[in-house]
């Protein structure tokens, strides 16, 4: 799982693909609500506003 800023995306879903061998899900972090998690707040890249997880 990766949550990244839209500039990353690319980069997290390539990651994901090499480890899981599969394609992944991209969640809009500005269009979902989690009741149990809140994800982090910045890209695990550049430290800028997270946009996009990637599962």
């Amino acid at each position: 799982m990766y949550v990244v800023c839209k500039n990353h995306v690319e980069r997290a879903i390539d990651r994901f693909v090499e480890e899981f061998e599969d394609a992944p899900d991209i969640v809009d972090l500005k269009e979902t609500e989690f009741s149990d998690w809140d994800p982090p707040a910045t890209c695990v890249e550049c430290g800028e506003k997270a946009e996009f997880l990637v599962v």
